[in-house]
This record gives C-alpha cells, sequence and structure tokens, in this order.
C-alpha cells in the first residue's frame, strides 16, 4: 500500500508538490516498524512564541540534544542510528546542506555533544574505551530483540570520558581520565574553558559507609559540577550539594552558568544560577516537580527550561527570568515529551527534543522563536538587539529547511513504496501539519491509501511462438529480442496489417513550433501500430 497526503483545501496542494520535489535524553522506548500516520494535536497556544515548527530529524530509534555551533550553521546532536550499536552516537548536522556526519567512534555509548566556539573543536563523552563496550552493546541488542521492557534510567557509566574532537574529524583527544562518570560538558564563550558534570569523588574512597550505601543505589546522588581548562587540566569543583547537579551550561557573557539540582530522593529537581566561579547560587524554580534542561537566551535575560508540572510523562517547555522575578511561562502545550530546549545564537530559532512527530521515538524540532513576546511575558522592558539576516538569506535558510532533509541519504532517493519514501511523506505531512493545515473532512489524517504495482518479474511459462503462411517459429528464446511487459495477453493474437508511424508523437502547435502529429497520414484502425 502507498500513502498520499490530501488536504481539506485544494488550494495548498501546489504547497504539497513543492516539498515532496524540494543534555542527555533519557527515555527507552521500541523501535518503530514505519512512521505513525496521526500526528499529535496541538494547541493554538504555542503559537504565542513559536511558528513554522517542523521536524529536523527522522533517522534512527531517537534523536535529540542539538546545540547550534557559534555561526549558528550546524548542529551537533546524538542519535540511536547504528543498526550494530544501540546506544547513543554524536553527529553534526550542517544545517545549509542537510550533510549529516558521524562525529563519535560508533561504539560504545555517547552523549551530550558541544561546538567550540572557533568551530575547529566539538566536546563529546564516551565509553568507547571501555573493554566491555561492545558486549555491553551486544547484551543491550539481545535485550531488546527479546521484547522485553524495563523502567527507564540513565546509565551513569562509570567509563565516561570527555574527548574534543578535531574538526572536520580528525584528532581525538581524550579530556578526562579519572573512574567515574565524566559527561554533559560544553565550552564556555570564550572557549578557554569546559565546564562539565562529574561523580568522580564517589570514586576516590573516601565515602562513609552510610554514602556507600547511598551511591550503591543511586550513581547520580554524588554528581557535582566542576570546570577544567581546555586541555584537561586545572580542575575545579563548583558545587557540593547532596543530589544530582548536571545538565550546566554558562550564559553568553560566561558570567553565569545555569543548571538543574535534584533533591535528596532524586525524583524532583529545580533551575539554579549561579556566577560561573559557582558563587552566588540561587534558586529560580519552585514548581516542585521534576525541572530541568535549563538553557540561557543569547541575551541572557531569560531561561527556558523543561518540566514535568502537568504530569510524570508530559514534559513541557517553560521560561523563567534570570532575576527569579514573576511566575514560569509555559511554552509548548503538546502532549507527551517536549524537553532539552536550545536557542540559536542569534535567538530567533528554538531547536528541543519531543515526541509530537512522526515515529515513536523522540527526534529533534527548530521553531522560529518570538523573543518579543517572550518578554512581554515576562514582563521585560529591555530589548534584545540580534543581529539582522536580509530577506534572501531568510528565505534561502528556510528553503534549506525543506529540501535539505528530503534530500538526505537517509531518504534513499524516496522511490515509491521505499521506507525512504515513508519518511519523506511524513516529513511533508508534519509541514502542513505545522502550517496549521487541516485534513479532508472524513479523515482523521493526511493520508490516502491505495495499491500500485512497484515491479514485475518473468515467469518460467513465459513463451513466444510465431506463425505465417510461409513458415512458422516456435520457443523464440527471451532476450532483446522480445520480452513480455506487465500488461501483455495471454492467448493467441489474430493476424493483422502492421503500419508505422515513428515515435507516435502528437503535440500541439506552440510560439515556437508548428504542430506535430505522427497520425495525421496514416490509417491505424484495426492494425498493428509500430513505434519507436
Amino acid at each position: 500500500m502507498l500513502r498520499f497526503l490530501s488536504l481539506g483545501r485544494t488550494l495548498f496542494l501546489p504547497l504539497l508538490i513543492g516539498l515532496a520535489l524540494g543534555c542527555s535524553q533519557k527515555a527507552f522506548v521500541k523501535k518503530p516498524t514505519e512512521p505513525k500516520t496521526e500526528p499529535k494535536k496541538e494547541t493554538i497556544e504555542e503559537s504565542r512564541f513559536l511558528s513554522n515548527i517542523r521536524q529536523l530529524t527522522f533517522s534512527g530509534l531517537r534523536a535529540g540534544e542539538g546545540y547550534f555551533s557559534a555561526d549558528g550553521r550546524s548542529l551537533i546532536f546524538q542519535s540511536e542510528r547504528i543498526d550494530t550499536n544501540p546506544f547513543y552516537q554524536i553527529y553534526v548536522l550542517d544545517l545549509e546542506n542537510g550533510a549529516t556526519s558521524l562525529l563519535s567512534p560508533g561504539y560504545g555509548k555517547t552523549t551530550c555533544g558541544w561546538f567550540h566556539p572557533s568551530n575547529d573543536w566539538a566536546l563529546f563523552s564516551s565509553t568507547h574505551r571501555d573493554p566491555e563496550s561492545l558486549k555491553k552493546q551486544t547484551q543491550e541488542l539481545e535485550f531488546r530483540a527479546s521484547g522485553k521492557s524495563k523502567r527507564y534510567s540513565w546509565d551513569y557509566d562509570e567509563n565516561y570520558e570527555i574527548y574534543a574532537q578535531e574538526l572536520p574529524a580528525g584528532l581525538l583527544r581524550q579530556l578526562t581520565k579519572v573512574k567515574g562518570y565524566d559527561a554533559e560538558a560544553s565550552y564556555s564563550p570564550d572557549g578557554s574553558r569546559i565546564l562539565f558534570a562529574s561523580n568522580r569523588l564517589a570514586y576516590s574512597g573516601n565515602l562513609s559507609a552510610e554514602e556507600k550505601t547511598i551511591f550503591e543505589k543511586d550513581k547520580s546522588y554524588f554528581i557535582d559540577l566542576y570546570t577544567m581548562s581546555v586541555n584537561g587540566g586545572d580542575v575545579r569543583r563548583l558545587t557540593s550539594h547532596p543530589g544530582y547537579d548536571g545538565g550546566p551550561f554558562y550564559s553568553t557573557d560566561g558570567t553565569l552558568i545555569t543548571w538543574r539540582r535534584f533533591d535528596a530522593s532524586g525524583t524532583k529537581a529545580e533551575i539554579y544560577v549561579m556566577n560561573s566561579d559557582g558563587g552566588e547560587q540561587r534558586q529560580l524554580s519552585n514548581l516542585n516537580a521534576m525541572s530541568w534542561a535549563p538553557y540561557f537566551h543569547p541575551s541572557g535575560d531569560y531561561i527556558i527550561f523543561t518540566t514535568n508540572i502537568h504530569g510524570f510523562s508530559n514534559f513541557e517547555l517553560y521560561l523563567t527570568r534570570v532575576d527569579g522575578l514573576g511566575s514560569p511561562i509555559r511554552v509548548t502545550t503538546t502532549d507527551g515529551f517536549d524537553g532539552l530546549p536550545v536557542f540559536s545564537p542569534d535567538g530567533k530559532t528554538l531547536s528541543w527534543t519531543s515526541k509530537r512527530g512522526f515515529g515513536e521515538g523522540a527526534q529533534l524540532f527548530l521553531s522560529e522563536w518570538d523573543d518579543a513576546n517572550a518578554r512581554s511575558a515576562l514582563g521585560l522592558n529591555t530589548a534584545f538587539s540580534a543581529p539582522q539576516e536580509s530577506s534572501l538569506a531568510a528565505g534561502s535558510s528556510r528553503l534549506h529547511s525543506l529540501v535539505s532533509p528530503l534530500s538526505a541519504a537517509d531518504m534513499q532517493g524516496r522511490r515509491t513504496g521505499t521506507p525512504g519514501e515513508a519518511k519523506a511523506t511524513s516529513f511533508a505531512a508534519n509541514e502542513l501539519q505545522s502550517a496549521g493545515l487541516f485534513p479532508l473532512p472524513t479523515q482523521e489524517d493526511y493520508f490516502q491509501e491505495f495499491r500500485f504495482t512497484s515491479g514485475v518479474a518473468l515467469g518460467t511459462g513465459n513463451s513466444l511462438e510465431l506463425k505465417r503462411k510461409e513458415a512458422q517459429w516456435t520457443d523464440v528464446e527471451q532476450s532483446d529480442t522480445w520480452i513480455p511487459l506487465s500488461f501483455s495477453k495471454t492467448g493467441e493474437i489474430p493476424a493483422a496489417s502492421v503500419v508505422f508511424v515513428g515515435y507516435g508523437i502528437k503535440a500541439p502547435a506552440t510560439n515556437s513550433a508548428p504542430e506535430y502529429d505522427s497520425y495525421v497520414h496514416t490509417d491505424v484502425k484495426d492494425k498493428w501500430v509500430l513505434v519507436f
């Protein structure tokens, strides 16, 4: 069966034709066998801050944590898309041409990629030097293949180390070499320091008996925030609070750090900010829920973050002022997971991880961001002056955002009936939904199914026998001489006269060419017609 998109407003069919041509997300889901055919409904409130929402990634079981390069032209993200490795690997997406390349080694577990401000290096954490890494991959693949399920939990593998990869993929430099979970790293805006999370002290042998008992049950309990120089030296500890401190990021000017702090039970978290040296730590949110993944707007005036205040599995995006005044403002309202939000360097685009799209796993999404409305909602009177993008550049960027995914290698050329074609169709449907277009009133989704013939194979009983008065040929061998078509008749075909009509063209006159008709002087009634 093949699906084609159907709109309730035929006025927008040309749009469809044009489309067709043209840190750490911690979730465990089953691998989808095909894209979903029914996108989740969005409510109108999201348009308050978000517009032109579109799905950015489609490949693999899931993808997430997309962070922009300093020039806004690339995105580094993690994705599960290698058949022999069920764990995340790090990829770089060129937002101008859609090219996606693997940055990490391809084996082991990885998480939390980040670009250096110079765009010459990129950070990520990996366990690929763990001697058991391949064994762990096999065990996880076997577990998933068994059809069993388990309660989700992030693996704070003690073999995670932080690496710096030269760009384009060249020298790989290991920066941390201490036993423990070293991850969630990002560069300072000036490129001189690296901010990261680690539970290395729990492996130092200095825990009390009570602390050892806690650590055996919860590997995240002793995770604190640290900074180090870009070569891995001069390590400085910033936090020492019971419970998990993680997901830290610098403000654009490098003066502040935001992060999420879990309580001692590990079930609730709130958003915090502090000075870049660890001083003046202060709590911004007080939602009594799991609030995490904070990220600064480039202006430094407000933070966007994730919270499940509306339900255990319903994560939504919220805004809060950096000075802590006022109440948090809701951004997304779509059921399910919306998290890990990131602003582009100019503050005009929001990237985040969501399960609102097609396929069962979360993927990356992009949206245009309305900073003016956000400031108004937060009660901020100051304006943010972002670099102005020309209308030509904006149009080019929008065109790339449509064409690049459709022409990517994982679309497989979009041949009819292939998995690549299904992805492309789902991509187009998601664009229609984002544009506010509705399906036909008689349908629940954008798709209609129809049967088609994808290919015809020759059978074993094909034969051809030619007869005429003077001679007879039987069992003519199949070769370049003849081949049956899918609509070939079975049985005897009566003899008749044959007329030759060249290429069999009938073309009306145009301004530059006269009318052409191969049949105008030929009688073809009750005759065989031979054409090139």
